[in-house]
């Protein structure tokens, strides 16, 4: 057995993981709990003594978490049953560490999938990459051999319809509507950017120019019927970055904390401005409402809009909805 890390740190990581495990089991063995968490039985035990005196502020001794411990010591069948613990039922939160081994493993897993296993893990990849931001994700990279020769073929089917003036159609996994999409594309160019490749290409679901990320195919079939034709339609530069703002899009003011200044260094913005306590205010064209909800529900406090008032009002909606999960339930 592989015993764990004993430190404050990692007790409370323990403590955190132990609360929902334990709630979920009315009533579990001291030796099965320490075998499932790596650690001695003795260490369970002195876990225990510290949820035993657990709970949320301001509550007292009656309102604690409840631990069988007759049950626990001597004397007793040596189980675990906890109660009154309810209120912890709430998510937790993954590290940057935390997420960015998940993001591993599951990109790993991924190309050992079926073809109907795979948008399964691409929906839990998909979670996991927006809930630890784009600044994470980014720096994850998984290449196994079957990896880039499938990227590598997916790109030879691309160019070669490319060459050919013919339309593909492809399977895409959206991340942020969860679902695997059925497309037929009109391809225009195959690029790289930020360690992924890309296919640009006229979308005929979606009606206009679209980027995929080829990782996110699962299927590519190159059809008989040619492509139309798009006359105002210009393949990307890439170099530029993947986003590239027209004038179309919808100007965005943000004001940013100290500790939201990476904000203006990682996204594009037209002006950005110091201000005297060490906020900086900055403007940038945003083409994608979601996008920007997304954004200051990871930023959190630290990040403020300006203007237009109206998508202020859209992140304090789509705020309060993620708030209902660390709701209390009724008394």
């Amino acid at each position: 057995m592989t015993t764990a890390k004993t430190g404050a740190r990692d007790q409370m990581r323990r403590l955190l993981a132990l609360v929902p495990y334990l709630q979920t089991r009315e009533a579990v063995s001291i030796k099965q709990v320490a075998a499932d968490f790596g650690v001695s039985e003795a260490r369970i035990r002195s876990d225990l003594k510290v949820l035993w005196f657990c709970g949320l502020p301001g509550l007292g001794m009656g309102d604690l978490i409840d631990i069988d411990m007759d049950a626990v010591e001597g004397g007793g069948d040596e189980v675990i049953r906890l109660s009154n613990a309810e209120y912890l039922t709430r998510p937790l939160r993954l590290d940057s560490t935390e997420a960015s081994a998940l993001m591993v493993a599951l990109r790993t897993l991924r190309e050992g999938s079926t073809d109907d296993e795979r948008p399964i893990v691409d929906r839990v990849l998909g979670k996991i990459e927006a809930a630890a931001g784009e600044s994470i994700a980014a720096q994850v990279e998984v290449l196994l051999p079957r990896t880039a020769a499938r990227i590598r073929g997916l790109k030879a089917t691309f160019e070669q319809a490319i060459a050919e003036g013919r339309q593909v159609r492809l399977v895409y996994y959206v991340p942020s509507r969860d679902e695997a999409t059925d497309r037929v594309v009109d391809p225009l160019s195959v690029g790289s950017q930020d360690g992924y490749e890309y296919l640009d290409a006229w979308c005929h679901q979606a009606d206009d120019q679209r980027l995929f990320r080829i990782d996110r195919v699962s299927q590519a079939e190159i059809l008989d019927t040619p492509v139309d034709d798009h006359p105002d339609v210009r393949p990307r530069d890439l170099s530029e970055g993947i986003f590239q703002a027209s004038e179309e899009d919808t100007l965005v003011t943000l004001l940013l904390a100290p500790g939201a200044r990476w904000v203006a260094e990682y996204y594009p913005v037209e002006e950005a401005v110091d201000e005297p306590d060490g906020s900086m205010t900055v403007r940038m064209r945003v083409g994608d409402p979601g996008w920007l909800t997304r954004l200051m529900l990871r930023v959190g406090g630290r990040a403020t809009i300006v203007s237009p008032a109206g998508w202020a009002d859209d992140v304090r909606q789509a705020a309060q909805r993620a708030l209902m999960n660390y709701t209390l339930p009724p008394a």
